[in-house]
């Protein structure tokens, strides 16, 4: 009865393990790579929001303070194009930082093989 269970038990699990060594590379390049590209869009996506670059954008000719004379509106003007431009360079670095995580996820499989290969040899 002990070697019947375990004869079973065994061979489900040997089979389940054959079945999930061969489904990882489809998940990996298919599924897994689908969902870090949705959480690296709702991390940019929260990024932006820190940022609040388009707030600024959108608010680039108004006033700040409520100073509407010649020289309120055009300081406001420029410390706004400067706040744009740093927080704009900002973001490109965190949506380089996500390109260089998409890339590392793509390379990362076939550097391990290639390494596990390399021992082998």
């Amino acid at each position: 009865m002990f070697s019947d269970n375990f004869i079973l038990y065994s061979g489900k699990i040997i089979v389940e393990l054959i079945y999930d060594v061969a489904y990882f590379p489809l998940w990996w390049y298919w599924r897994g790579f689908f969902n870090l590209l949705i959480s690296l869009k709702n991390f940019l996506v929260d990024k932006q929001r820190s940022l609040a670059l388009l707030v600024w954008l959108k608010n680039i000719f108004r006033p700040m303070y409520g100073q509407f004379d010649w020289q309120g509106m055009l300081v406001s003007f420029f410390m706004r194009l400067a706040q744009i431009i740093f927080r704009s360079l900002a973001l490109l670095f965190w949506l380089i930082a996500a390109a260089g995580v998409a890339l590392a996820w793509l390379i990362l499989p076939l550097f391990a093989v290639y390494e596990i290969i390399l021992q082998l040899i």
